[in-house]
Formats: structure tokens, C-alpha cells, sequence
């Protein structure tokens, strides 16, 4: 049996690889260890119904922030990933187990227990899964929907790359409110970055939800520090919006272990301001883009200010 929790188990694709030095975090990157009642709620509800979060399983700095407050961000589909990107601290491997059915209601049972008003739902990918878990989270959005009716929900999905194109169309008919894919970086870096994807095989997924159904919210995100350029990231926002994303989320890359992809450098937070502007510039309904944004973080207030922001545009304000 394997054990997650050594790292050599854990992504054993990296355990032969020289170690990348791991450089001291800018004091505008450190957080407080998580502790408090309502931290603690949030990992006991979490245990009762054997859900696995990415919170966890990615070594989040804002986990503590986020379960305080009982925000979760849960995976579905198991804890082991079939793709194996040079960022990711979630565990690789061939998963030993098939998708479990019971899993969509465990998941809306938390919800419900921690009346969430918004809740972000997202996976491992599953290439191992003919159509890589299109109808679990379709079953997820369903269940969450019939137990939670006034909770939005918002999907962070895989790529669907190995799949038939009715596998996205499987999940956008159950209707989340948002639907989040990562591009994660710039092109240039796909090949040492995010090994087993395309960017371009991403945007287009993006491009079709919106296709599919205009009344979804896109949205899509990057690490910065990897390595890019800031033209490179301008770029990436460009391509976004000719996909018609509505969403942009920029985080600074943290790197897990010495065996994972280096810090190329810490990007100050003048400089994420930066990203901000130009990205509204560009169009994009909301824009979220410090050191520690990721995907999920303060994710329901960010909808809230999403929907009011098309209110707007609707009403040509």
C-alpha cells in the first residue's frame, strides 16, 4: 500500500529528480498556521463524511483563512491524480480506486452542514475514466443543487482532453453557476509545467462552455513566478478574453517540495497590481490578482461582485 504522506510515494514520477532549492518567502507572502474553533469544525465535517479537499491535498497558505470561516474547497473523484504537473503537490500515480457513487451526496450533506452560500467544487484528473468524471461532477452539481437549492456553485474542472466532446457538454447541462479551468501558465511553459496538456485544447474548452451555454460565468486562472514573462502574461489575458472568459485569478507559484518546479522569483505585489489593471483594461468582469490568490480564495464574495458586475454591464452602466 502506498503512503501518501511520504513525498518519495507521494509523486514518485519526482523522487529521482534534483532537488530545486527552495528560496526564503517575502515577508508578503507568510500566513499564520490554521487554528481556531471554526477551523476545526470545517476538518471534522470534512472527516465525518470522508471528503478530501484540495485545500489540504495542495498545501494552500490560505487554508486557515478560508476553514475558519467554513469555506472548503472539496475534490472529488479520489486523491490521487493520473496527470503528473511539476507544480502540483496533489498525489500521481493510477488511482486504486473506481469513482464512488456515493461520493456527489457526502458532498451535499457538507454542504448543507456548513450552510454554505457559495461552494467550489473541483477534482483530480481521472484519464483513467472514459468520460474522466464529466458525470460525477454533473451528479455532484445535482445533488449539491437538490439538498442546498440557494447555494451557488462553482466547478473547477480537469481538461476533458482523452474525452469525447459530449463530455463537457454532460457538465455544463447541469448548470454550475461557474465554470473555472486553470490554464495554470503561459504556453511556453506547457511542456516543462503542465506536461500531460494543451493551452490551446483549455482555452478552447473555456470558449465552449460559453458556446454551450452564454449564461454560465468562465473563469480561468495562472501562477506567476514560474518562469513567464510579462508579455507572455498579457498575452495569456488576450487569448482569454477572445474566449470570452469572464474571470481572471493571477497567484504567485509556491513551490511544495524541493523536487517539484523552482521559484523562479517572489512577484511583488505592486507588480500584481499591475496584472489587475491590465486585465480590467482588457474587459474582464472581475479580476482577482495578489500573492495569494488561487482559484477558490474568497471565492463566494468574488461571485457575488461577478453577477453584479454583468448586472451592470447589462444595464450598459
Amino acid at each position: 500500500m502506498r503512503d501518501l504522506k511520504i513525498p518519495e510515494q507521494r509523486h514518485p514520477e519526482k523522487a529521482h529528480k534534483p532537488d530545486n532549492p527552495q528560496p526564503r518567502k517575502p515577508n508578503w507572502i507568510r500566513v499564520k498556521a490554521p487554528t481556531g474553533k471554526g477551523y476545526t469544525d470545517t476538518r471534522n465535517i470534512m472527516r465525518e463524511h470522508k471528503l478530501v479537499t484540495v485545500c489540504e491535498e495542495a498545501g494552500c497558505p490560505n487554508v486557515g483563512e478560508c476553514w475558519s470561516q467554513g469555506h472548503a474547497t472539496m475534490m472529488i473523484m479520489g486523491e490521487v491524480c493520473t496527470r503528473a504537473c511539476t507544480f502540483c503537490n496533489i498525489a500521481t500515480g493510477k488511482p486504486p480506486e473506481d469513482l464512488d457513487v456515493f461520493e456527489p451526496g457526502r458532498v451535499a450533506d457538507a454542504v448543507a452542514k456548513l450552510g454554505l452560500n457559495h461552494v467550489v467544487v473541483t477534482s483530480v484528473d481521472r484519464d483513467d475514466v472514459e468520460d474522466g468524471g464529466a458525470e460525477h461532477f454533473a451528479m455532484t452539481i445535482r445533488a449539491i443543487r437538490k439538498r442546498s437549492p440557494k447555494t451557488t456553485i462553482e466547478i473547477l474542472t480537469p481538461d476533458f482532453i482523452r474525452c469525447a466532446p459530449e463530455a463537457l457538454e454532460v457538465v455544463v447541462a447541469a448548470k454550475p453557476d461557474v465554470f473555472n479551468h486553470n490554464l495554470e501558465t503561459v504556453p511556453g511553459l506547457y511542456p516543462e509545467v503542465r506536461p500531460g496538456a494543451r493551452y490551446f485544447h483549455s482555452l478552447r474548452l473555456l470558449q465552449r462552455v460559453k458556446e454551450i451555454d452564454p449564461s454560465i460565468f468562465t473563469k480561468s486562472g495562472i501562477m506567476v513566478g514560474l518562469g513567464e514573462d510579462k508579455q507572455a502574461v498579457v498575452q495569456v489575458m488576450e487569448d482569454m478574453r477572445a474566449a470570452d472568459i469572464d474571470f481572471l485569478t493571477i497567484g504567485q507559484y509556491l513551490q511544495p517540495t524541493p523536487k517539484h518546479h523552482a521559484v523562479d522569483r517572489f512577484v511583488t505585489p505592486e507588480e500584481f497590481a499591475g496584472y489587475e489593471k491590465a486585465a480590467y483594461n482588457k474587459g474582464f468582469l472581475m479580476v482577482s490578482a495578489t500573492p495569494l490568490t488561487r482559484s477558490s480564495y474568497h471565492a463566494g464574495d468574488d461571485f457575488a461582485r461577478l453577477r453584479d458586475a454583468r448586472a451592470r454591464k447589462l444595464a450598459g452602466k
